[in-house]
């Protein structure tokens, strides 16, 4: 069923998201996610070509939040990492002092 075209501000929105979200980083960190935003956004230009204008709405919309869950879980990962690494660096400091008091 055909209707009226929408605004193209949320695939412009999603077209953005995506792009941006789509880094190194976020491939590595949290590819699974940024996996759904493209297929997502891949949909709803499908959706635009069958001039099914509210699913591609839906599914530009859809791929923006994943896009942005994407971003956020890699900055995630990337904060547990940092974390862990200040960890290990105070362990092994303690460590040292260990064994420099302990001679």
């Amino acid at each position: 069923c055909a209707t009226a075209p929408v605004s193209s501000e949320p695939m412009a929105v999603a077209e953005s998201a995506v792009t941006r979200a789509t880094t190194t980083s976020t491939s590595a960190d949290a590819a699974d996610e940024l996996r759904v935003a493209s297929a997502k956004l891949a949909s709803a230009r499908e959706a635009v070509a069958r001039k099914d204008y509210v699913r591609a709405a839906q599914l530009a919309e859809q791929a923006e939040i994943d896009a942005r869950v994407a971003e956020l879980r890699a900055q995630s990962e990337r904060s547990r990492r940092a974390a862990q690494e200040s960890q290990d660096a105070a362990r092994a400091l303690s460590d040292e002092l260990a064994r420099k008091t302990a001679s």
